[in-house]
């Protein structure tokens, strides 16, 4: 996968970018030259996040968005058209991992998979579908829907794999299986344009969102941001419609 040279100009939005793996993705982009717009839940952390951004130097601005919220995603995109009137970089990566107790699929609770694929799953085509037509503005748009190798069905099934090992979900998991195929679909949309969609697989980081696990985990949110981030920095002869992590392709 190769990258374009210069990022200057170019107009980046993550979600879920005020804590974790979509801050350090934010950071990222801005420190290529990218103008970002960290999106958050929480307006006070999402200026906390565009203050530190700023203060390492790059350009940041907060923007309100809860992807469960279509009035958000709408005001969101009105913001970025009435600002800077297209977007070049779409990064799906606010989620969630819900209760864990509650995922076996036996006895799941139905309200928790609702939840989790309202945020994973929902709230990536609420998102998309707000924000798609100022990507059809860039030359080169972007989009990178942060997934994990957790939704790779074949990994799943294959005995002796870390996956397959761990205990069966109703909800997170599939909800990023479904990521994964709904990434796919976007791409094939997409094919005639200059937009490129892919899955990225950050793996296991030490982060608010790996916490609840309760084991040692010891890749950075910096780690997991270099696939995502050089998904997102794609040049022209990039791939589109796939599902990576550092290494290279998973399987679906």
């Amino acid at each position: 996968m190769t990258n374009e040279q210069s990022h200057d100009g170019r107009i980046a939005l993550v979600t879920g970018a005020n804590k974790g793996i979509g801050r350090e993705v934010a950071g990222r982009l801005a420190a290529l030259g990218m103008t970002v717009l960290v999106g958050a839940r929480d307006a006070d952390r999402g200026a906390e996040a565009v203050a530190a951004l700023r203060a390492a130097g790059g350009e940041a601005h907060a923007v309100r968005l809860d992807v469960t919220d279509p009035g958000t995603a709408r005001g969101a995109a009105e913001h970025v058209a009435a600002s800077f009137g297209r977007l070049d970089v779409l990064v799906n990566n606010a989620g969630i991992p819900g209760a864990l107790t509650a995922q076996a699929p036996s006895r799941a609770d139905l309200t928790v998979v609702r939840e989790v694929f309202e945020t994973n799953v929902f709230g990536v085509i609420t998102v998309t579908a707000a924000l798609l037509p100022l990507l059809r503005r860039s030359a080169a748009g972007r989009i990178v829907n942060v997934s994990s190798s957790l939704g790779s069905c074949g990994l799943m099934s294959t005995p002796g794999t870390h996956q397959a090992g761990l205990p069966p979900s109703a909800a997170y998991v599939p909800s990023k299986s479904a990521l994964n195929a709904l990434t796919v679909q976007y791409a094939k949309e997409l094919r005639d344009t200059a937009i490129l969609v892919n899955a990225a697989d950050p793996g296991p980081c030490a982060t608010d969102f790996t916490a609840p696990l309760g084991y040692d985990v010891p890749r950075t949110a910096a780690d997991g941001a270099t696939v995502v981030v050089r998904l997102a920095t794609l040049g022209a002869d990039g791939p589109t419609g796939g599902y990576f992590n550092e290494a290279g392709s998973l399987p679906w």
